[in-house]
């Protein structure tokens, strides 16, 4: 156990090197005289996601938007609208977009099923990748797509932004050094709070739109063929197209779209790497629509060379926010949003044991409030960064990889009804 003087000593060193955080976060500035040349930039997915990303890439003066690519014609004319960029070239085929030579690095914003294929390719003709997560859609795929970036030599970035804040290297440290004594608790969540008309996942287009498209200009305007990939071939269904995160054939449900956000969060702090095993469950219990996946997602995890358990808990019927928690045998590290937009946590010291009744309201012993001082580059800024200088991305393929398996470790042990466990030598989840 840290003692109170011992924990007092380590908040001054965490404070110091809150102090001298930015000093440690790497140069905004990237290359020589990146505006000259900026870096040649190509989107392929202009939906929810991909409409969000544009807007950050071609914000960026380092970047050039040079190719937009979706096979939904809306979509398209978003993309070259904002991509701030007349001359943007604008593509159907991402295939096409890839055979051109200006392009240096490409953002993959498609369904999960997709991602797989358009990695591998991308990384084939020398494009360097960032992809949005969760970033496929199972152990395998993740294989051959590490192995695809480490074979042809690419930067490739997965869209986890809670990496980009400096509370996250703060924290590290102090855990590192022992603020919080032996870790054998995290806890993570996501809470959604819809109404019937703004159910979850249930946009047309963007985060904020719910009204529904007339679907006989949808069926116009859009490639399904195309748009279906590699999955199951089936009539157009709208729900499918605009909702496909609802549905297994095209991604993993809340274990890629926000679990994954958190368990990112806490490997980038921790580096705890892929858990030993994990139990999951899960139900629908307050959307009764035609979606596959759960609105509630209750995953636990476990390293057994650290002692440590992680519990996730995820639940489309409330608003209430579970922040990441580290609980530690002499303290508890506390942040003040979600993993993907932590900029800020406090520290409480516990003691070993005390009286309920008698313990009075506690106050933090350490606070960590970010500033500009502490500005890092955002996530698309350290990518744009890497793919100057050749360095690793944050959340490399390396990291990705982790992030693959620990999500897909959730959605195995749900369909399976069981525990399943990780196998680092054959690396299988059994």
């Amino acid at each position: 156990m840290v003692s109170r003087r011992e924990f007092i000593e380590l908040s001054g060193k965490a404070a110091a090197a809150a102090a001298l955080s930015t000093l440690a976060c790497p140069s905004l500035t990237l290359g020589s005289d990146p505006m000259a040349n900026p870096v040649r930039v190509a989107h392929i997915g202009m939906g929810v996601r991909g409409g969000r990303l544009l807007q950050y890439t071609s914000s960026i003066p380092s970047a050039k938007v040079v190719a937009i690519c979706d096979v939904y014609k809306p979509h398209m004319q978003k993309g070259v609208y904002g991509a701030n960029n007349p001359e943007v070239k604008s593509y159907h085929d991402y295939r096409d977009l890839l055979d051109d030579p200006e392009i240096e690095a490409v953002v993959i914003a498609c369904p999960d099923h997709w991602h797989e294929k358009m990695l591998i390719d991308a990384v084939k003709t020398g494009k360097d990748v960032y992809c949005e997560k969760g970033w496929t859609t199972s152990v395998s795929a993740a294989k051959r797509m590490r192995a695809a970036v480490k074979k042809y030599g690419r930067v490739m970035q997965l869209g986890h932004q809670g990496r980009q804040y400096a509370a996250a290297d703060v924290a590290r440290k102090m855990i590192e050094d022992g603020a919080l004594g032996d870790i054998t608790l995290i806890k993570i969540g996501r809470y959604f709070n819809g109404t019937a008309d703004r159910p979850a996942w249930r946009w047309y287009g963007d985060y904020s739109n719910y009204v529904k498209p007339d679907a006989k200009q949808v069926i116009k305007d859009l490639d399904w063929k195309r748009w279906l990939g590699s999955s199951k071939r089936i009539d157009f269904n709208e729900r499918h197209f605009w909702h496909w995160r609802c549905y297994w054939e095209y991604g993993t449900g809340q274990a890629g779209d926000l679990l994954s956000h958190e368990t990112d969060f806490i490997q980038s702090i921790t580096t705890f790497g892929i858990p030993s095993h994990c139990n999951c469950s899960g139900l629908n219990a307050f959307w009764k629509d035609d979606r596959e996946v759960p609105d509630t997602w209750m995953s636990t995890y476990q390293w057994d060379d650290k002692n440590c358990t992680m519990l996730f808990e995820g639940s489309q019927n409330s608003k209430r926010m579970q922040t990441p928690e580290f609980v530690g045998r002499g303290a508890r590290m506390i942040f003040n949003n979600i993993g993907q937009s932590a900029s800020r946590f406090e520290v409480y010291a516990d003691d070993r044991a005390y009286v309920p009744s008698q313990y009075p309201q506690p106050q933090p012993t350490f606070t960590f409030a970010a500033g500009k001082e502490h500005r890092k580059p955002s996530h698309m800024e350290n990518f744009l960064q890497c793919v100057r200088t050749r360095e690793k991305a944050w959340c490399n393929e390396d990291e990705a990889f982790i992030e693959a398996v620990t999500m897909l470790m959730s959605v195995e042990s749900y369909k399976k009804r069981r525990q399943v466990r990780w196998d680092p030598r054959r690396e299988r989840i059994v």
